[in-house]
């Protein structure tokens, strides 16, 4: 999926949950950045583009080990350990990422270094996904009007 379209997802999802943390404007932005790094391992990538990124583009296959439950859980466990505050709102976003990506037809090895690989219906940058990004971009505008008018 897009870029827009995993932050979309995930915004709806965050600010759902967003009520049950104390730090929601930090809850929801690290979420949105959690989203968007599992494609740091393609250069076409929103993250991937930037050069920082370029190293591990020469190691890491697109698709692969990032976007497993392996590594989520791996980070997710670092960062209970080592920053505790942050690791809802990344096993949050970088979970929606994941379960999105499942969806697409290219789909995802889910439980890498397995060799199974999880396909969906949506083609990247295909209708489908730009009416389930208007769908969730029209979601938060709206639940977010209802808390501002609330």
């Amino acid at each position: 999926m897009l870029a827009k379209t995993h932050l979309a997802i995930t915004l709806f999802f965050s600010l759902l949950l967003a009520p049950f943390v104390q730090n929601q404007f930090c809850f929801i932005v690290i979420s949105l950045v959690a989203t968007l790094l599992p494609d740091i391992d393609s250069k076409f990538s929103e993250l991937g583009k930037r050069k920082a990124f370029r190293l591990i583009q020469l190691f890491l296959k697109h698709r692969g080990i990032l976007h497993s439950l392996l590594f989520l859980f791996f980070i997710a466990f670092l960062l209970i350990l080592f920053l505790p505050s942050i690791a809802l709102p990344f096993f949050l976003g970088y979970g929606i990422h994941l379960i999105t990506d499942s969806f697409t037809v290219s789909g995802i090895k889910l439980f890498y270094p397995l060799k199974a690989v999880y396909y969906g219906f949506i083609k990247t940058g295909a209708i489908k996904e730009t009416v389930i990004f208007w769908l969730f971009l029209i979601a938060d505008f709206i639940y977010l009007t209802s808390i501002i008018f609330n």
